[in-house]
């Protein structure tokens, strides 16, 4: 068969298979059958009914990242909802994991395959209960390819494939040895990051081995070092995000909230001693990641063949924040006989920070373990694949000593013995401060084990219309733990995250798809799978797909698809949980004067509610033109919508309808002080059920044209565009607003003479506004972020045809993030703050 590929980054697409395909046929070659993901049945054409974007070893070594989360955070398609080790610190549950969102909703949409395979769920799920395949556990010089489905696949894989599929597919049957270094660092301040890998493989027709083995390292990127986007608090710009727990503090005394004397005048606001916590974070931790592939296979005999893949994964990070934020929830009181009290009276401590412990440090840990034994082969034209799988994601994060972890019981026993004085910013004896500290310990662990059966072929003959069919079973059996420290769940610790889930579950399902061709030009596939989960029962997802070729150069494509998510263990596994967010007491502010703005409140999780799956509706129409044989197009058009999607209460309607009243159970306040008739808000509740919505629709644009230059080359272009049209959640728009720019694109040109190659890449994000009203209790001021556009070159030489050198700059302008006046002045979802990055590799073969 004529194949013809065009590897552009960032996307390789085989636009003009249609056209070649009728050719081999006329001419009597035999057309090799390919499979492609979102179907399971094999075709003559990569270019079938579904919108597939293939990223190609090549492209993956020409973007220059070292890591999986940087390269795939950059396409157009993957936008809010993924998140990444960027801006990695206390805020998150899931610190030094990383994922892929398509289309923005989220990473809970998106399905992860390894080899065609679901993976287990990483540990420690991210935004409480939003569990996801951390990527970071799929070592880039493992990968062959990358096949992004943009369109839902429940009808073939079930649950999570809302928004599309990123099936990660591995090198194998590779024979010889090949070994790669890179090594590549920022020009402004010091990050680093080095990788290594060492690929061997041997075999012949009958058997193959290989064996990948991949190390990667980065240096941490401190706030302290970015200037301006390192800081909270730019009053120049009208930034003010500071914290209320500070340092020197605020207390009650006499009923009336005072700070600390020794608080400079322009740290207090609203009678509250702020606390400027941003430089003490990380833009990028520290992290090591060391990884381990085994992959065989063996014929067996003229119908079978057995394989193997066998993958160890072990990482470390490090998460870091400002030292320990304290409120009148931690319930520190000081005595009015204590030496250092200067008021005279019992004083009780109502934001205070223990910066004389230093800042928080959190380390993690994860490792994962992941086993696929299977039998697959041809039987009277018939294939099947039957396999079995084993999979494991543990997590543990750890505080120590000397990481910034006081207990306040530790640290009230040391107040009353006169030891501590929590007056005047006063940086305590180094022995008592050791006196009050402690380590802590969160666990998680998951676990998955399948079983999977399929069969693919030609099914029946009707009126010279051979169906091909594939049908097949699976089970699998899931379960997953997180444990927080138990210091935390007895309220004796704070400023960290503490999620509480424990469940298991099992699910039975089977599959059926037919592939209709009507005529050569025109198929249809109808696809159906049955799922049944142990833990809220079953659901039938059906797909139809259309594709038709009036041209040999020109096709239209159409599908459409129901899916759904089943509620992650986390979810329905939930004990006692809580956050953090920032909520303005509106109230107080209106009722006594007492106007704190955006802080941190005590929210707390629970999930009692029976949960059911999250349903969905997809559906895409597209073209593919292939206008010549150096110039293709496509075109699609999608659309998504998913209903009762599960997720908590938004905090600014519990707050709306609980928080004006003093005496709510759900949004629980202290005593008021003198003169007040609403207290500090101590703690407000909260739960998980299905009661959202979100749709989304927009238009994708591809095109790759490639130049020839006769003595000096080739030149590619490639172009990849997305646009989002209409995102809704539950009937707010977004698009255009909230970190959702409606356009995201690149452009690469991609230039190669005989040894040498030259790569540019122009990434675009546009414009959005800042912020998104969520309630009418709100105000929105938002302000518009400018667009970005960010240029990569790179250069590769073979030296001989064993040795490639290759020297890049990401960011070659060193281009900022385009400011906004909230947050840290930039918008850390969105753009990134690496800055320019230069780097080196050298390939070698034997």
């Amino acid at each position: 068969m004529k194949i013809r590929k065009y590897s552009l980054f960032p996307l390789a697409v085989s636009l003009g298979l249609s056209a070649s395909t009728s050719f081999a046929q006329e001419a009597g070659e035999t057309v090799e059958r390919i499979q492609v993901t979102g179907s399971n049945i094999k075709r003559n054409d990569l270019e079938g009914a579904a919108p597939v974007q293939i990223i190609g070893r090549e492209d993956i070594d020409r973007s220059g990242f070292a890591n999986l989360q940087q390269l795939l955070e950059t396409l157009p398609a993957a936008g809010t909802g993924t998140f990444s080790t960027q801006g990695n610190n206390q805020d998150s549950t899931a610190n030094g994991g990383a994922a892929i969102s398509l289309r923005g909703f989220g990473a809970d949409a998106t399905l992860v395959l390894i080899n065609g395979r679901r993976v287990a769920s990483s540990a420690f799920a991210e935004g409480i209960v939003n569990s996801f395949v951390d990527i970071n556990n799929i070592p880039v010089a493992a990968i062959e390819r990358i096949e992004i489905l943009k369109d839902g696949a429940s009808a073939v894989y079930g649950s999570d494939a809302v928004a599309g599929v990123v099936n990660v597919i591995l090198r194998k049957n590779f024979e010889g040895t090949e070994v790669s270094l890179g090594h590549g660092g920022t020009t402004g301040p010091s990050y680093e990051e080095t990788s290594f890998s060492l690929l061997w493989g041997t075999g012949d027709d009958d058997s193959n081995a290989t064996v990948i083995l991949d190390y990667f390292k980065n240096t941490a990127l401190m706030r302290d070092e970015v200037g301006i986007y390192g800081t909270v608090y730019q009053p120049e710009n009208g930034i003010d995000g500071r914290s209320s727990s500070g340092f020197p503090g605020t207390f009650i005394v006499d009923g009336v909230l005072t700070p600390d004397a020794a608080c400079p005048e322009e740290n207090i606001v609203n009678s509250t001693c702020r606390y400027d916590y941003g430089p003490a974070g990380a833009v990028l931790p520290v992290a090591e990641r060391v990884g381990l592939m085994f992959q065989a296979n063996q014929k067996l005999s003229e119908f079978a063949e057995g394989y193997m893949e066998l993958s160890a994964q072990h990482n470390t990070s490090k998460a870091f924040g400002a030292a320990t934020p304290l409120g009148r929830t931690a319930g520190l009181t000081v005595s009015a006989d204590h030496p250092n009290n200067p008021y005279g009276s019992d004083v009780i401590i109502n934001n205070y920070r223990t910066v004389d412990a230093g800042g928080r440090v959190w380390n993690i840990e994860s490792d994962t373990l992941r086993l696929v034994a299977g039998v697959r082969g041809t039987i009277n034209d018939w294939d099947y694949d039957v396999s079995a799988q084993k999979g494991r994601s543990k997590s543990l994060q750890t505080g120590g000593i000397g990481d910034g972890w006081i207990r306040v019981d530790y640290l009230q026993r040391e107040i009353d013995a006169g030891n501590y004085n929590p007056f005047g910013g006063t940086y305590n004896n180094p022995d008592v401060v050791a006196d009050i500290s402690t380590s802590l310990v969160r666990q998680g662990e998951s676990h998955m084990t399948s079983f999977n059966a399929n069969i693919a072929g030609e099914a029946f003959t009707v009126a010279d219309i051979t169906v091909q069919m594939a049908a097949g079973a699976e089970y699998r059996e899931e379960d997953a733990f997180d444990k927080p420290d138990e210091q935390f769940e007895r309220g004796l610790i704070f400023g960290t995250e503490a999620i509480s889930a424990q469940a298991s579950r099992d699910i039975t399902a089977a599959y059926v798809e037919f592939l209709v061709p009507f005529t050569d030009t025109f198929d249809v596939t109808l696809a159906g799978r049955y799922d049944d989960y142990s833990d809220f029962g079953s659901t039938t997802n059906p797909q139809v797909s259309i594709s038709w070729r009036p041209l040999d150069n020109f096709s239209l494509r159409g599908s459409w698809g129901q899916g759904f998510r089943a509620p992650s263990l986390a979810q329905i596994g939930l004990g006692p949980s809580q956050d953090s967010p920032l909520v303005d007491d509106f109230y107080r502010c209106e009722s006594d004067g007492v106007c704190e703005g955006e802080r941190e409140r005590s929210v707390i999780y629970t999930s009692d509610a029976v949960l059911d799956p999250e349903e969905s509706t997809t559906w895409n129409v597209g073209m593919v033109w292939q206008i010549t044989e150096a110039f293709d197009f496509t075109a699609d058009v999608w659309s998504i919508k998913q209903d009762n999607k599960i997720d908590q209460n938004p905090v600014e309607n519990i707050y709306a309808a609980e928080c004006g009243n003093q005496d709510s159970i759900i949004c629980q306040r202290f005593e008021p002080l003198s003169g007040e008739t609403l207290g500090q808000i101590d703690k407000i509740y909260n739960v998980y059920v299905n009661l959202s919505s979100q749709e989304a629709s927009g238009l994708d644009v591809t095109a790759g044209y490639v130049v020839d230059l006769v003595d000096l080359g080739t030149i590619k272009f490639g172009l990849d565009w997305s646009y989002i049209d209409s995102f809704k959640k539950d009937n707010l728009q977004y698009a255009g607003e909230l970190n959702y720019p409606q356009h995201r694109g690149r452009l690469s040109v991609d230039w190669a003479y005989n040894d040498f190659g030259l790569t540019s890449i122009f990434k675009y994000i546009g414009e959005f506004e800042s912020y998104q009203a969520l309630s009418v209790m709100e105000s929105s001021k938002a302000t518009m972020v400018d667009s970005q556009t960010l240029v990569d070159v790179q250069g590769h030489y073979n030296l001989n045809d064993k040795t490639t050198l290759t020297i890049g700059v990401n960011n070659l302008f060193d281009t900022d993030p385009p400011f906004t006046d909230r947050g840290y002045g930039y918008v850390a979802e969105t753009h990134s703050l690496r800055g320019q990055y230069a780097y080196g590799s050298v390939k070698y073969k034997f």
